[in-house]
């Protein structure tokens, strides 16, 4: 809806052909100027859209160029038959004026053109972020997040949850992360911590009798920057329920998460209920914990075959392998550049076999198989005359993600991958713990996670054998999302962290709040929390998160804008009690 007032009466991409005759006024940016031989003609651009204005006055241009703000206002006519541009929605009429008035400045020179921004260096983007904005495609990613996030809203409520604000300012606790630290003036020496999820805040509110929870939730992580990851700060939907079961949170997802990219995109999306696949066989058959299902490639464990084996690469190793249809016939050189794309990843090489019409098999791994091998081999990946079976071998720790890098590369150069759809699933039953580089047991996810089996199966179970009430949500090979049922008993919590180094001193150091919320009666409690971000750039087909995102950071976690991290004064630092050497 317009406001009219003093620089316009309409906006610029309302103007359709009933509006003829009608005098109005608008505003917004100079977008062009083209001089047709004493008639000019300018392009006028605001939010709604674009309106082509004339001027037969040259002397009104005097202090007009491009990307300055003007108003003006004239007569809605009909363009002339070899003028109308049917592409816009405002390319049937045009406005006639003798009245325009310079509101902003531009200067001559723009440090780029606004139309192709998105071809320019991101650092010189992102200086100039503010003209960068004015572009039409990044301008429409930003009113697309607002419009997501309404949605979304909305939904939460017709659910039934109730949106709550968690604090900012919050303590330091391990969550995985680098924390973002805030010095205090008050409590010399002490820090706050920015908070890398509302995690314990929103357990807390279910201990305190709220029963559905939901916040936009802005998350701070000093992490390393990666085109699915920004540094600093990102959103997330945060929602927590009482008295809830991991199916429960995942109907509460999957309503959200369906209804929202099916709102927002004309692509097929994978109907309730999502495909859960465990852990473990996401592993082995994707060789990642976030699979993108669009690919039809799917991965083997074959390493059985290959212990006594005379070929020293695959004996006693983990070894993989993966189907190709109608892969055969690519040329010499696609092989090759795979086998550079193995190299590339860390492999010493990449075996592979080509099935024949009678088949039997071509290729560098064929003379290592022993009779029956290649039976085998057909009767376990379904091959067929015309197919590529790739072996990956090594470590049982690395094998299967250099299997899952292999797939994803096959599938992209031979354009295997249906982009007409979106894919979700759950990756379910994590393991509960891990062994680090020095052999230490860690938690594997989050630490606050219930173990399937409770008490028991911390007490009776090895560690890496035990699995958590766990779980992921993928979309199109991108995790959106984390979540777990949550570990609301004090005795469960306090061993599942003595497994994994904690005393219980530390436990009660480290996370005071729920240590003692925990003794007055916690509800069972789940969650998850969709990243925002991440679901804007699958809707957008954006390959970079900072697209999605107002006023990003660089991928060197700088703001170029504001001048951020910048240096401050010495007074400022002393009111912290803080000095640099």
């Amino acid at each position: 809806m317009t406001i009219e007032n003093i620089y316009r009466t309409v906006n610029c991409g309302e103007l359709r052909e009933e509006n003829i005759g009608n005098d109005v006024r608008v505003a917004g940016w100079v977008e062009n100027i083209r001089d047709h031989g004493g008639v000019m003609f300018l392009d006028i651009r605001d939010q709604y859209g674009v309106l082509q204005v004339v001027v037969h006055d040259d002397k009104l241009l005097e202090n007009v160029n491009r990307e300055c703000t003007v108003t003006l206002s004239g007569k809605v006519v009909k363009r002339d038959e070899d003028t109308i541009n049917p592409k816009i929605a405002t390319g049937y009429v045009e406005v006639h004026t003798e009245d325009i008035k310079v509101l902003g400045k531009c200067k001559n020179e723009l440090p780029f053109e606004v139309a192709t921004s998105k071809n320019v260096n991101e650092d010189v983007r992102l200086r100039y972020r503010f003209l960068d904005l004015r572009n039409p495609k990044v301008h429409d990613n930003i009113l697309l997040r607002s419009q997501v996030v309404s949605f979304m809203r909305h939904k939460m409520g017709e659910m039934g949850f109730f949106e709550i604000n968690t604090p900012i300012l919050s303590n330091s606790s391990p969550e995985g992360a680098r924390d973002y630290l805030v010095p205090s003036r008050k409590h010399k020496g002490k820090f706050y911590a920015l908070p890398q999820a509302p995690q314990i805040f929103k357990q807390l509110l279910m201990v305190s009798g709220f029963d559905k929870y939901f916040q936009i939730a802005p998350c701070f992580r000093d992490e390393d920057a990666r085109a699915d990851r920004s540094p600093g700060e990102f959103y997330q939907l945060d929602f927590e329920m009482a008295f809830a079961t991991q199916e429960d949170v995942f109907k509460v997802a999957e309503e959200v998460l369906y209804d929202t990219f099916t709102k927002f995109t004309n692509k097929k999306v994978s109907p309730a209920p999502f495909k859960r696949i465990p852990f473990e066989e996401a592993m082995l058959k994707y060789g990642t914990d976030k699979p993108d299902l669009r690919n039809p490639l799917e991965i083997k464990e074959i390493s059985d075959m290959f212990v006594e084996t005379d070929f020293a690469p695959f004996r006693k190793k983990c070894v993989r392998s993966i189907n190709v249809p109608n892969a055969a016939a690519q040329s010499k050189k696609w092989f090759k550049r795979m086998e550079e794309f193995a190299l590339s990843i860390g492999m010493k090489g990449l075996g592979y076999v080509k099935v024949n019409d009678d088949l039997t098999f071509d290729g560098p791994i064929d003379k290592f198989l022993k009779p029956g091998d290649r039976e085998e081999l057909i009767a376990r990946n379904g091959s067929k005359a015309g197919d590529v079976i790739y072996f990956i071998a090594d470590s049982y720790a690395i094998a299967p993600k250099l299997a899952g890098q292999i797939r994803t590369e096959v599938a992209n150069r031979l354009d295997l991958i249906d982009k007409s759809r979106f894919d979700l699933c759950f990756i379910v039953d994590f393991p509960m713990y891990e062994i680090d580089e020095d052999g230490k047991t860690i938690f594997t996810h989050n630490p606050f996670s219930m173990p399937q089996g409770g008490m028991d199966a911390l007490l009776n179970k090895e560690p890496t054998e035990i699995l958590a009430y766990q779980y992921d949500i993928v979309c199109n090979g991108v995790e959106l999302s984390s979540g777990a049922v949550r570990n609301h008993d004090l005795d469960i919590m306090v061993k599942a962290f003595e497994i994994a180094g904690y005393t219980e001193d530390e436990l009660k150091e480290k996370f005071r709040s729920l240590y003692t919320a925990f003794q007055y009666g916690a509800p069972p409690h789940a969650g998850m929390a969709p990243g925002i971000d991440r679901m804007l750039m699958l809707l957008t087909e954006e390959e970079n998160i900072r697209e999605v995102i107002p006023f990003p950071m660089n991928s060197n976690a700088q703001d170029l804008l504001l001048g951020s991290p910048g240096e401050v004064s010495e007074q400022q630092l002393r009111e912290v009690h803080i000095k640099l050497r």
